[in-house]
Formats: C-alpha cells, sequence, structure tokens
C-alpha cells in the first residue's frame, strides 16, 4: 500500500505519534526507507508529535449530557465526576482563565464561560449544549497557557524518531517564539522543525515564528475550533504568504478530502479546498484519516493528485500566483535566485538546476514559483528528502561538485538522466560559490546542452 500511495503522488509520509507504538512506527519506517531503495527516489518522513493535548479527566457512568443555561464546576482533583466535579486535571488551565473566557469541548461540540475562580474549582456556564465524556479534549482560545510544547511523552517519541532518521518533526500547539526554541535546543538539526499553527496566541508572533521554524503546517482542525471558522480561510492565506516571503515550506492540512474517508470520491466543496491551496500558493497539501484509516486511501491519494495538476494547469493559475507573489528581500542571495526564475522562463529553458547544500537556494529559487521545472541537486541524503516538500522541486541526491566546469557537467547530465530537458535545449544553472558552502546562492550560469 506505501508503494501503491508513493505511485499515486506522496512526496513525504506522515507518522502520527498520538497513535500507535515504537514498533509499529519503526516497522512503517523500515518499510518506507525500503520503498525509497526500490524507486530510486528521496521520499521524505515526518515525524508528527502529539504535544500537550488538554483533556477533560474520567466523568461518572462515562458522559455527561449538559443543557444551554446550566452551571457546571471543573476540579483539579478529587472529583466523582459529575456536573458539579468535572474532573479538569491540568493546573495550567486555573492558572491561565479568567472570568468572561470560554472553554471549548470536543473540538467545541460543547461551548462553557467561566464565571468564577477558585485555586482549584472553576465555575462556568453553558453556552452550547452537548455531551461531555471521557477523555474529551479542551480547548482554550483566549489563554495563553504556561506548557511546553513537548511534554513527556513528545520527548520521549522525539527521541525515538531521530534515532530512527525521520526528516522533519512537526510540532504541535506552538503558542510562541519561545516554543520553537526550545525544541531546537534538542533537534538541532537532527531534522528540520515544521511548526503547527493551531493556537491564536501562535498568530500574534507568526513572523518570528515562521523565521524560527522550518517549514509550517496550517492544522486547520484545531485552529478551527479556537478562532471562528470564518476566519480560518483568510488566516490560511495570511500564513502561507508569511511563508512564502520568507522561502519556508508550508503545508494546508485537516479535513481537505474528508468524506473519501467512507466514500471513493469527495464533495465538490472538498475539491474546491484543496484546489484553493494551491492558488493560495501553498507548497503541499495534507491527506490525514482519509489515508491513514480511510477506506479509500489510493483513491484519495490519487484524487489529490488529479487536483493539484488539474488546478497548475488552468489558465487562470499562473496569475492569481504571480498576483499573490510577495516582494523580495533586498539581499544579492534572493536576487540570483529570483532572477534564475525569470531569466529560465525569458529563455523557454527546459530546467532550472539549482545546487544546494542545505536546501536553501532551492527554496529561494522555489518561492518565486517558477514556471519551469526545478532540479534541486544536493548531495546531503536528509536535505534531498526534506526537498520532497518543496513546491515544484525535483530532488535529486548526488555527489557535490568543486568547480565550474564540474558544475555544469553535473547539471547537464543530470537533466538529461531525470528527463527534463533533450540534447537541444537550454537550462539555467544556479549554485552557491564556494562550492559546498550553505546559503551562498551567487552564481548563475545558462547552458546550452549539446
Amino acid at each position: 500500500m506505501l508503494e501503491a500511495l508513493f505511485l499515486a503522488g506522496v512526496d513525504t509520509f506522515r507518522l502520527n505519534f498520538s497513535h500507535g507504538t515504537h514498533e509499529d512506527h519503526a516497522k512503517v519506517h523500515a518499510a518506507i526507507r525500503a520503498l525509497e531503495t526500490s524507486v530510486g527516489r528521496p521520499i521524505g518522513i515526518l515525524q508528527d508529535l502529539q504535544g500537550p493535548k488538554i483533556r477533560v479527566g474520567t466523568i461518572k457512568d462515562g458522559k455527561i449530557a449538559v443543557a444551554a443555561g446550566e452551571n457546571v464546576r471543573f476540579v483539579l482533583s478529587g472529583s466523582d465526576g459529575d456536573k458539579m466535579s468535572i474532573p479538569l486535571p491540568h493546573p495550567e488551565i486555573f492558572d491561565a482563565v479568567a472570568p468572561g473566557d470560554d472553554l471549548l469541548i470536543d473540538d467545541g461540540r460543547v461551548r462553557v464561560r467561566v464565571t468564577g475562580l477558585a485555586a482549584d474549582s472553576i465555575d462556568a456556564k453553558i453556552i452550547f449544549g452537548g455531551v461531555i465524556s471521557n477523555r474529551k479534549g479542551v480547548n482554550v482560545p483566549t489563554a495563553v497557557l504556561n506548557l511546553s510544547p513537548l511534554t513527556a511523552k513528545d520527548r520521549t517519541d522525539l527521541e525515538f524518531g531521530l534515532k530512527l532518521g525521520v526528516d522533519w518533526v512537526a510540532l504541535s500547539f506552538v503558542q510562541k517564539p519561545g516554543d520553537v526554541i526550545e525544541a531546537r535546543g534538542i533537534i538541532g538539526n537532527r531534522a528540520g522543525i515544521m511548526t503547527k499553527v493551531e493556537k491564536p496566541a501562535a498568530l500574534e508572533h507568526i513572523d518570528d515564528i515562521v523565521r524560527l521554524s522550518d517549514a509550517v503546517m496550517v492544522a486547520r482542525g484545531d485552529l478551527g475550533v479556537e478562532i471562528p471558522h470564518q476566519d480560518v480561510p483568510g488566516r490560511q492565506k495570511e500564513l502561507i504568504r508569511s511563508c512564502r516571503l520568507l522561502g519556508k515550506p508550508v503545508i494546508v492540512a485537516t479535513q481537505m478530502l474528508d468524506s473519501m474517508v467512507a466514500a471513493p470520491t469527495p464533495t465538490r466543496a472538498e475539491a474546491s479546498d484543496v484546489a484553493t491551496a494551491i492558488y493560495d500558493g501553498a507548497d503541499a497539501v495534507m491527506l490525514s484519516a482519509e489515508s491513514a484509516t480511510g477506506q479509500y486511501p489510493r483513491e484519495a491519494v490519487a484524487m489529490m493528485s488529479r487536483i493539484i495538476e488539474s488546478t497548475e494547469r488552468h489558465k487562470m493559475y499562473r496569475s492569481i500566483i504571480n498576483a499573490s507573489e510577495p516582494g523580495e528581500e533586498e539581499t544579492a542571495p534572493h536576487a540570483v535566485a529570483a532572477a534564475a526564475a525569470d531569466l529560465a522562463a525569458a529563455l523557454h529553458a527546459s530546467a532550472i538546476v539549482a545546487f544546494t547544500s542545505s536546501g536553501t537556494t532551492a527554496a529561494r529559487i522555489a518561492r518565486k514559483r517558477p514556471q519551469v521545472s526545478l532540479l534541486a541537486v544536493t548531495p546531503d541524503q536528509r536535505v534531498s528528502r526534506q526537498l520532497c516538500l518543496l513546491w515544484g522541486a525535483h530532488s535529486v541526491l548526488s555527489a557535490d561538485v568543486n568547480s565550474y566546469e564540474e558544475m555544469v557537467d553535473r547539471a547537464t547530465a543530470t537533466a538529461l538522466a531525470e528527463e527534463f530537458a533533450q540534447r537541444t535545449d537550454s537550462i539555467v544553472v544556479v549554485a552557491g560559490v564556494p562550492f559546498g558552502e550553505a546559503g551562498t546562492t551567487n552564481n548563475l550560469r545558462v547552458v546550452q546542452i549539446g
């Protein structure tokens, strides 16, 4: 099935550490790496950490039905689990909330408003009624909780994932730039850090968070619980633009083809949702339950791939992408990358070949969303796998180059071998000199093959 999903269009596989055992994930990781060897193409692996999920405790009889207007009480400990003693074993909530704040339970299906506080209890009034059952999640959109983004479970999972050799680590429920810095202290350069934006507090510091991250996920599930539904599409566009400006890959995720969990085709609205993310300029779109537990995983991947391809071929696509292009950063490396994209289009070149040791050169070119194919050539296997997420990039693992002549020969051979060019075509080659030094995008060549 992993091979079928790859052939249908998957570039990166996500391992969701909210579920499954370490043994389960190790088996899937090994299978993906075996598949990578079999197909001869780099494949990215993303470890998605659970994060500090806030949940109610154990309810008497398993659940409580509550109606709008009723009063309830949440208690820190020692509860019977009835309406006036709903267990909420998270002291950070008691420290952070104030009267007037809302608590959203079970993805917002039940909403309560805080009316009073004590050291170990919270009195609240039911705004939207429903059923509160064991271990349901609790969101507090108006408060910044004193929580590390890495729980004890996350730290154990993270060390396991890094030993396996995952390419990306996704941080859940990031609230502030310091959360990313804390994770960087543990991860270092062993994997790319992907920040999941799903808290309103993160939106207040988003520029700093994006700068500190290697990639961003627009995690619309929890974000759509904590901010009004009508605000999510606009926030999605803002986040994609911020990431594109800074040359950071951005993924749009959650319920993109949700009906395909149980049906072989999506709704028209879902197809439009995926297309909207493509028109917005996202680097990648992500499936969740559709491919993890759904009945039609292969069909869901193939459908998403067809929507992407159809959208990018549409006559309106290029004008929309160009219109949303962020301003240039006034640096020589960005200017060289932008010039490469424009020059390749003007010359009707077959491809842009970017030699990149850290992925930065390829990212600078990709942020322009060039009209021609981008071959990202790197000597670093981890970077080649991470580049699978980058917009338009065809990642190629190759030994480093040490001279101009070797650069031209390698670029030509790669473009021909990967079937991105023919003997009479021209290609645009971008690199940094000295060769192999990260971040030095300063050299641009036009090469006529043959």
